[in-house]
């Protein structure tokens, strides 16, 4: 998986690529999070237009970017989900944790 950082005026937009998996992330999800959090940044986009698989310990891992983010008194949200993804957030009931929206615009927007 591939994380690419940017600045969105004051929201930080993580565009992810490729399976979130344990073989395929191994944690640098949960590690670029924290670092962020740790350096101020308090509300954060994750892209996931680019992945099209999430399997448990993925899970795992975005759920604990939430946690470690709202901790600190900081929010993440989720973009592009492919329907498969929006599935399995519904079946995992976790689409009562994230906030999801299908546009960037929508996601920023929705910081308040």
């Amino acid at each position: 998986m591939e994380i690419v950082q940017r600045q969105v005026g004051d929201v930080t937009v993580l565009d992810l690529a490729g399976k979130i998996t344990s073989t395929d992330s191994d944690g640098r999800l949960k590690e670029k999070v924290t670092a962020l959090v740790a350096e101020g940044h308090k509300k954060l986009v994750l892209n996931l237009s680019g992945v099209p698989f999430i399997d448990s310990s993925g899970l795992g891992e975005t759920v604990a970017c939430y946690t470690t983010a709202k901790g600190k008194g900081g929010e993440v949200k989720l973009v592009g989900a492919t329907a498969r993804i929006k599935n399995l957030l519904v079946m995992t009931k976790l689409v009562t944790v994230f906030d999801s929206y299908d546009t960037l615009d929508e996601a920023i927007a929705a910081f308040k």
